[in-house]
C-alpha cells in the first residue's frame, strides 16, 4: 500500500480522489447543526473550502458561547462528525473508522527501557537568550511578560506554583507518553531532565531514535521505546490497536501527550489516529490523563481583560501608525491593520487563523480542542494551553511565515524559540497534572483560555491577520539572514 492508502485515510469519493476539503466542510458543518443550523449551512455551502475555511471556523468558536452546553454539543458533533466520515484502508478496500476501537493489534510491541545517569534538577529553570532563569530572575521574566501581553496572568501564577513545588517536577507515579516524540514543541527532553518517566511514541526512524536514546541516557529520567519485528518506534497511523495495548499495559498513572505534527492531510490523518487511540486507552486506562498543545493561531474567545489591553494599545499607538493606519486601510479595502476588538468586547474573538497553515492544520487542531473539551466534561484530568508563537522548522520552511515572524515584535508580538517553548509548556503540563487540570471554570473557553502563553496575539492592537502582510514585508531581510 502507498502512505495515503494504509491506516486512517480519508474516505475515497465517488469520482474515486479522497477529498480533504469535501471532510473538513462537512465536519464544520456537522458540528455547527446542532446550535447554528444558519452557520452549518453556510459551511455545506461555501465552494472554496481552502480559502473561505477561516470564516467558518472562526464560527464554531462563536456559536458555542455563552454557553457550556453548546460549546459540548459543537464538540460532541464534531468529533462524531469525524469519526463517522474518516476510514480505515484495509486489504479490501475501506472499513468504519470506530472498528480500531477493538480491533486486534497487527504485532505485539515489547519495552526496552533507557535509564538516565544524571541527577534530576530540582529547581524550574527556563532557556532564554543563551541562559537559563531561576528563582527571581524567572519570576521576574514571567512578571515582564505579563506586563508585555505576551502571556495571561494565569499562565505566570501556574509556573510560580511549580517553582514553588520542584517535588512536582519528575511526576512521581507517572508515566507520561509522549506522542510525537521527536518533535520540537514537545515535553519529552524536559521531563527526562527532571526525572520523569517517558513512554516515547514516533515513528519507526532511526535517526529519531538515535537521538532520543542519546537525550535519554544523560537525563535524570527513564525513557521506554516500543519495539517489535520492524525496530524501534510505530506508526500511528496504521498502527493504533498495537499502540494501545502497549501504552496500556504500563506501570504507572498514565498520561497520554499529543504532540504529533505532520504536513498537509497527514496532519489530520495522524491526529485522528491520536484521538481513536485516545478513546481506547479511556476504555483500558479510566485513569488516563491527556495532555495537548494549543497553537496560538487558531480561533480563541479571550477574557474581557486582554480585550481592554488590546484597545488601550490601539489607542496608544504611535503617531507614524495613525498616520499610516488610515490610507493603509483604505487601499486594502479595509484588510490591513484593523483594530482587533470592539471596545467592551467580553468576551472578545481573538482570530489568529493563517491562512497558509491551511484548514487541514485547522482541523486537525480543532479536533484537538474537541477531544479536551469532552473528556474535562466527563472528569478527566486535562492539560491543554496555548503554546507562543514558535520558531520552529515547520514555522521556518514556510517562508511567508518566516517573515512574519521575523517582523511581528514591530506589533507587539512575542515570537519564542523552541527550548524556552517548549520547557515553559512543559512546567504548564506538570501544573495541570497536580491541580486535576487547572482551576475549574463556566464555560469551555474559559478552560482554554487559562494558562495561555499566546506571545501578544491576544493583545496586541491589531487583528493579527491584518498585520501579517506587512509584518513579512519588515521581517523578510530577518527572515533571510
Amino acid at each position: 500500500m502507498t502512505d495515503q492508502q494504509h491506516g486512517v485515510v480519508f474516505p475515497t469519493g465517488p469520482d474515486g480522489r479522497r477529498s480533504t476539503a469535501a471532510v473538513g466542510r462537512a465536519v464544520v458543518a456537522d458540528a455547527l447543526r446542532p446550535v447554528d443550523p444558519t452557520g452549518a449551512r453556510a459551511a455545506e455551502q461555501e465552494t472554496n473550502w481552502r480559502a473561505g475555511y477561516l470564516r467558518h471556523v472562526r464560527r464554531t468558536t462563536e456559536a458555542a458561547l455563552g454557553s457550556r452546553d453548546a460549546a459540548l454539543a459543537i464538540a460532541d458533533a464534531g468529533l462524531d462528525a469525524v469519526h463517522t466520515r474518516m476510514r480505515v484502508a484495509t486489504t479490501g478496500g475501506e472499513a468504519d473508522l470506530r472498528e480500531l476501537g477493538t480491533a486486534p493489534a497487527g504485532r505485539e510491541l515489547h519495552t526496552e527501557t533507557v535509564t538516565g545517569t544524571s541527577e534530576p534538577e530540582r529547581e524550574l529553570s527556563l532557556p532564554f537568550r543563551g541562559g537559563r532563569l531561576r528563582g527571581e530572575e524567572l519570576t521576574r521574566r514571567m512578571d515582564d511578560w505579563v506586563a508585555a501581553g505576551v502571556v495571561e496572568p494565569s499562565c505566570a501564577e501556574a509556573v510560580r506554583t511549580v517553582q514553588a513545588h520542584p517535588e512536582w517536577l519528575a511526576l512521581p507515579g507517572r508515566t507520561v507518553a509522549v506522542l510525537g516524540a521527536g518533535a520540537e514543541m514537545g515535553p519529552l527532553t524536559a521531563l527526562l531532565r527532571w526525572g520523569a518517566t517517558v513512554a516515547a511514541v514516533d515513528l519507526p526512524r532511526p535517526a529519531i531514535w538515535s537521538r532520543v536514546r542519546e537525550t535519554a541516557g544523560r537525563s535524570a529520567g527513564t525513557l521506554l521505546l516500543p519495539t517489535g519485528d520492524g525496530g524501534v518506534g510505530a506508526d500511528l497511523i496504521g498502527e493504533v490497536p498495537a499502540v494501545a495495548d502497549w501504552l496500556g499495559g504500563l506501570d504507572g498513572v498514565p498520561v497520554l501527550g499529543n504532540y504529533v505534527y505532520a504536513d498537509g492531510a497527514t496532519n489530520v490523518r495522524v491526529s485522528v489516529a491520536v484521538d481513536v487511540l485516545t478513546l481506547r486507552l479511556q476504555a483500558l486506562r479510566p485513569d488516563l490523563a491527556l495532555g495537548f498543545l494549543a497553537t496560538p493561531t487558531d480561533v480563541f474567545a479571550v477574557p474581557g481583560e486582554a480585550v481592554a489591553a488590546s484597545v488601550a494599545a490601539y489607542a496608544d499607538r504611535s503617531r507614524a501608525a495613525k498616520l499610516l493606519g488610515r490610507p493603509l486601510r483604505t487601499l486594502s479595502g479595509g484588510r490591513l491593520l484593523q483594530r482587533a476588538y470592539l471596545p467592551g468586547t467580553d468576551p472578545g474573538i481573538a482570530d489568529s487563523l493563517v491562512p497558509q497553515q491551511g484548514p487541514n492544520y485547522a482541523l486537525a487542531k480543532r479536533l484537538q480542542r474537541w477531544r479536551a473539551t469532552t473528556a474535562r466534561a466527563a472528569g478527566a484530568t486535562v492539560s491543554m494551553n496555548v503554546a507562543p508563537p514558535t520558531r520552529t522548522r515547520s514555522v521556518l520552511k514556510n517562508r511567508a511565515l518566516a517573515a512574519a515572524y521575523a517582523g511581528a515584535h514591530r506589533f507587539g508580538v512575542e515570537v519564542f524559540e523552541p527550548a524556552t517553548s517548549n520547557v515553559l509548556m512543559a512546567a504548564l503540563l506538570v501544573h495541570d497534572l497536580h491541580t486535576a487540570g487547572g482551576p475549574t471554570h463556566d464555560e469551555p473557553w474559559q478552560d482554554e483560555a487559562s494558562g495561555a502563553a499566546h506571545g501578544g496575539l491576544w493583545r496586541t492592537a491589531w487583528a493579527p491577520r491584518s498585520a501579517l502582510g506587512l509584518a513579512a514585508v519588515l521581517g523578510l531581510g530577518g527572515a533571510r539572514g
